[in-house]
Formats: structure tokens, sequence, C-alpha cells
């Protein structure tokens, strides 16, 4: 087992690492709309997804993967109103390669934000 950690994504605020590899695959924790420095994107849903997965991709880079490797995401977000529009740019994202994928709605995520995601990936 092989913790992940990069300084191009926010550092875990809590007692978790910001991912981990077991043999072959990537769990991310769940990434919401900080940026590296831990600066709060307060914006639209579709601001914060967009730094969801500026975060993703930096944690999937460190650890031998990327976007493209992803098997399975899972997002939450705090109002299924939104879905559509997380979607759209979800799609940006995954847009030829399409991963399983589970969304849900929560009663509250981690500092009050919109959105988090995590996922699951093969390592290169």
């Amino acid at each position: 087992m092989k913790v992940v950690h990069t300084n191009n994504a926010p550092d875990a605020i809590g007692p978790y690492s910001q991912g981990i590899i077991v043999n072959n695959m990537f769990y991310s924790s769940g990434q919401i709309p900080l940026t590296a420095d831990g600066d709060l994107i307060n914006g639209t849903v579709e601001e914060q997804t967009h730094q969801v997965f500026k975060n993703l991709k930096a944690v999937l880079e460190e650890a031998g993967a990327s976007l493209e490797s992803v098997v399975k995401a899972t997002v939450f977000i705090k109002d299924m109103n939104d879905f559509p529009r997380i979607n759209e740019v979800y799609g940006e994202y995954f847009s030829n390669h399409k991963p399983a994928r589970s969304c849900v709605e929560v009663a509250r995520l981690p500092k009050d934000v919109l959105v988090e995601i995590e996922v699951i990936a093969l390592v290169k």
C-alpha cells in the first residue's frame, strides 16, 4: 500500500490521505473545491466542479494514473437540482472515456461545498 500526496492539490483536512494505491488501483479521497493552497472556491456549482476536477487530475497524476484510467467515480452533490449543471462540467472531463459512476444527493458536505467527487483508477 502506498500513500499518495501532491502539493498540487489541497492537503487532507482530517486524518486521511489524498489517496492510496493498492496493487495497481488508486483510490482517491473525495475532492472538494479547495485550491492547492487550501482556499475555498465559493463560486457557482460549475466553478466548484472545475476545481474538484483540477484536484482530481493532480492526485491522479501523482499516483501515475489519469482521468482516462478512472474506472469508477462517485459524485456527491448538495442539491440534485444542480445535477444537470454538474453533469455538463463532468462531461467536459469524461467525454470519450466514460467510467462507471454513482451520483447521490447528500444533506451536507465538508465546508458546505456544493460538490465532492472521489474516483478509483487503474495505475499505469
